[in-house]
């Protein structure tokens, strides 16, 4: 099993040791070359917190946004976090344009405002238990389409969900030391 983790800004060296403790090896896709050489072997995918507008750029510059669009909709499993969550979502409400566009959700971003508003909970997981959460001016998802599984919510936000092969998180599973959320994604991916 590989996983892809998109790597053009943000967190993505959290998730590679997250994943190297769970025995999964990973690459980094910084490139449009990098995801068509490594493609037919990937068995998932992950999108990591960073900044959303940032990545959605360089998606674009990159001209990664249509292939990685096509394989997420023709199945590859998918999992963002906080700002990977933005760049999934069908509607943004603060601005017009959406990224991937892939998952039947409207996001709100940067929800629980400025870096000073970042905190840290321990929830249910709907699947998986109770588990640490860390928000970094992370997004909340404000509305899903009928095909969306709401996983979780923290002080009546939603914050957690999955339609099909897409897995979100408003928080930053990486930076815990709980291993099962990834686990959970691992288990999508087989």
């Amino acid at each position: 099993m590989k996983i892809g983790i998109l790597a053009l800004q943000g967190a993505f060296v959290e998730h590679e040791k997250v994943l190297a403790k769970l025995g999964v090896e990973s690459v980094e896709l910084r490139n449009l070359e990098d995801f068509l050489q490594h493609q037919s072997n990937l068995s998932g995918l992950i999108l990591p917190g960073g900044e959303s507008t940032a990545m959605g750029k360089l998606l674009r510059d990159q001209n990664m946004l249509l292939p990685l669009r096509e394989a997420i909709l023709n199945g590859l499993p998918v999992f963002g976090t906080c700002a990977g969550l933005i760049l999934l979502a069908r509607q943004i409400t603060s601005q017009e344009e959406s990224h991937l566009a892939t998952m039947d959700i409207v996001v709100e971003r940067n929800a629980y405002g400025r870096q000073l508003g970042s905190f840290y909970t321990e929830a249910e997981f709907n699947g998986v238990g109770k588990i640490p959460m860390t928000f970094i001016r992370g997004p909340i998802i404000s509305e899903v389409g009928k095909g969306v599984d709401v996983l979780a919510v923290v002080n009546h936000q939603i914050v957690a969900a999955q339609e099909k092969n897409m897995l979100v998180t408003s928080f930053h599973p990486e930076l815990t030391n709980d291993l099962r959320l990834h686990q959970y994604f691992i288990n999508m991916c087989k």
